[in-house]
């Protein structure tokens, strides 16, 4: 039963939306004719919108509350996670592993090139996410300044193939050794620094890279950047665009499957158990005779390592790269991605790449309003999902007790 309180809320709450977004729905300026349009229509949409969303609001908050008191009661002990829920037990996930398998192969013949070149950027970010994953989800450590190492792969492919004319082959694995090796130069002077505080060093990081390569015109051609980068060659066959795309999707299918596997590996291994421990207590973990220093520097090697190779694809991928490419926004994008899938979480990371890169390309409609549903959506995840899309499950291990001898 909707009580009049909800009603007078809601019509508040309508009000308030209709007043802050006044200036972006209802007035737009024609310079053309010079005029000024006053959308009405909009403010009206606004407003029922807003009244009906807020009792949406008010029963999903209930329901929080209502699971809250449930757990401090106990009656939820066994937490399933959402995986399992999906798919339910093996005899359902192996087929949907299958199913999906054939889907993603057959992608670039069911699908436009242009679906298939968006996919690609997906992929992308994935992998930059799994790698900002080890960092943020896994070791605890607030990077803001991870697209920097993006741009250390991209730029390494960019000017060895000019300078040298090393192949796309050639210059991946070096691009993710020149990543590592900048982590562990970005790692040593943010060893005692943590919270906001290593937040604004990395971020400072990024920002240093990124005017270098702005501004050193002799060594990265400033802000015009490197063009005319080739894409990865197959056994010397000269491909159209076309194949070149498809090549490359099918370059990041493998690339993000290798990735997943092995941060899969490293989230189960002593040194991922060190990254959680350094996570959750820092203190704690130091006093338990883990190596804090070597903990850090590894997790921002290997994280940049999947980002050196990233930018390498980039590279190979646009054919130009410039520092425009390589903002503070992009590593915001990445951390969004992390944190909106669920940190920790590999199959959440690769759920926030999806939802956050393919969404706004497939809602290129709604492009004036991309930003405010962007916000939103944040917004509504953090205070009903903080956890994420898909939360990382802590694992737990109970005691079941000794079964009893026979009796003699």
């Amino acid at each position: 039963m909707i009580k009049i309180d909800e009603i007078k809320r809601a019509v508040l709450v309508s009000i308030w939306f209709m007043f802050l977004t006044f200036p972006i729905m209802v007035i737009r300026v024609n310079p053309v004719e010079h005029i000024v349009e006053w959308r009405w229509k909009n403010m009206v949409l606004v407003g029922i919108g807003s009244f009906l969303l807020s009792f949406v609001w008010n029963y999903l908050m209930k329901r929080k509350e209502l699971g809250f008191k449930k757990v401090e009661a106990g009656e939820e002990e066994n937490v399933v996670p959402l995986t399992r829920r999906i798919l339910g037990e093996k005899r359902i996930y192996i087929p949907a592993l299958v199913i999906f398998g054939i889907f993603t192969i057959s992608f670039p013949f069911i699908f436009s090139m242009y679906q298939t070149t968006i996919m690609v950027t997906a992929l992308i970010y994935v992998m930059l996410g799994l790698g900002l994953n080890i960092v943020v989800g896994l070791a605890g450590l607030l990077d803001l300044g991870y697209v920097a190492f993006y741009a250390v792969g991209a730029y390494a492919y960019a000017l060895l193939n000019y300078h040298f004319g090393l192949s796309f082959w050639v210059a991946l694995p070096i691009g993710g050794a020149l990543g590592a090796i900048f982590g562990i130069l970005l790692g040593f002077p943010v060893l005692r620094l943590r919270g906001d505080y290593l937040a604004i060093v990395t971020l400072g990081f990024g920002e240093i890279i990124r005017i270098i390569l702005e501004n050193w015109n002799e060594f990265s051609f400033g802000p015009s950047g490197i063009a005319n980068i080739p894409r990865p060659p197959l056994f010397g066959i000269d491909l159209s665009v076309h194949g070149s795309t498809t090549y490359i999707y099918y370059i990041m299918i493998a690339l993000c499957v290798f990735t997943i596997f092995v941060v899969n590996r490293l989230q189960d291994s002593r040194v991922g158990r060190a990254w959680i421990a350094l996570r959750e207590d820092e203190i704690a973990c130091q006093a338990m005779g883990i190596d804090k220093a070597r903990t850090k520097l590894t997790a921002f090697s290997l994280g940049a390592t999947w980002a050196g190779m990233a930018g390498v694809v980039f590279a190979a991928k646009t054919t130009f790269v410039n520092p425009a490419s390589f903002t503070i926004w992009e590593s915001i994008i990445i951390l969004c991605i992390v944190v909106l899938g669920g940190m920790g979480s590999i199959i959440g990371v690769i759920a926030g790449a999806l939802v956050l890169i393919l969404t706004p390309e497939y809602l290129r409609a709604f492009s004036e309003y991309r930003m405010l549903a962007f916000g939103t959506l944040l917004v509504v995840m953090m205070v009903f999902r903080p956890g994420g899309i898909i939360p990382n499950v802590r694992r737990t291990y109970k005691f079941k007790g000794v079964k009893n001898a026979d009796k003699s």
